[in-house]
């Protein structure tokens, strides 16, 4: 395993619905980010798709292996990147059953995926009336790191990414459709679950306008300290690289031992009291 990786933040706009415009840009930004030497690349939530589908979400949907992951696992193999992207899933079980997605590739081929757990259904947001609830936290181990997933609304819930940090993730990926009302919330929330587990953070968030909604961008690569290593642009398409040194997990853990100082008695009565809502 690698003790640095090069992390390359592509924030793009998309056209809605049109995969073939997408998997292109998509294809373009990877071949720019292994020229800048990275070892891996991520996109935005639903990257594939874009984000504001309403009922277009059900003919772009794909199971998974399926023709994009597929075509973008060939393109892994040849640049030798893993990525890291969002897209809409189609259960293998039921054709209406659909899923909000990250998908992860490396050289090596498909990794796995994670279902989001947390769907926004409120103001400007409608995701459970198109996707069901994921219920996993997996943990992929690769030759760049131990990884943990989370999609945009999963990083206001702090067991999240603490759940996944006990399981040993040492980068947490977050990928992102935040509109730009939710700017501020984000740039904190980020930087928190950071410090909170000591764990290294990459956030892509979407960028442009979809539906009248303004995606913001400033996606970031957060240090376990909270530090900002590298950040994009607002509201611009941009291609930002960044290196983590796993290293610094172990200096971090000795300043900041929030992981040793927990109390797990608190989780039961964290249940208890939540089931009583």
């Amino acid at each position: 395993m690698l003790e640095e990786v090069n992390i390359a933040l592509s924030q793009i706009s998309c056209k809605i619905g049109d995969k073939k415009h997408n998997l292109n840009k998509m294809k373009e930004q990877i071949k720019q980010a292994k020229k800048n030497g990275a070892n891996l690349i991520i996109f935005p939530e639903l990257a594939l798709t874009g984000y504001t589908l309403k009922d277009l979400v059900y003919e772009s949907a794909e199971p998974i292996p399926g023709p994009s992951t597929n075509l973008l696992t060939e393109v892994a193999k040849k640049e030798n990147i893993h990525i890291v992207f969002g897209m809409v899933e189609q259960s293998t079980k039921a054709s209406a059953v659909l899923y909000n997605t990250a998908v992860l590739l490396s050289p090596r081929g498909f990794v796995g995926k994670y279902q989001k757990m947390y769907l926004p259904t409120h103001s400007v947001f409608e995701e459970k009336r198109y996707f069901r609830q994921g219920s996993g936290s997996p943990i992929f181990e690769t030759d760049i790191g131990k990884l943990g997933l989370i999609i945009c609304y999963d990083v206001f819930f702090p067991e999240t990414v603490r759940l996944l940090r006990l399981k040993g993730a040492q980068l947490i990926l977050c990928v992102s459709a935040s509109p730009a009302v939710r700017r501020k919330f984000f740039e904190v929330l980020t930087v928190a679950r950071a410090i909170e587990n000591t764990v290294f953070l990459a956030y892509v968030n979407l960028v442009g306008i979809e539906d009248g909604l303004q995606f913001w961008g400033g996606s970031r690569l957060i240090s376990p300290s909270g530090s900002i290593i590298s950040q994009a642009k607002y509201d611009d398409e941009d291609l930002v690289t960044g290196k983590i040194d796993y290293t610094d997990l172990k200096r971090t853990e000795t300043f900041v031992p929030t992981l040793r100082d927990l109390r797990p008695e608190l989780f039961d009565s964290l249940k208890e009291q939540a089931e009583t809502l």
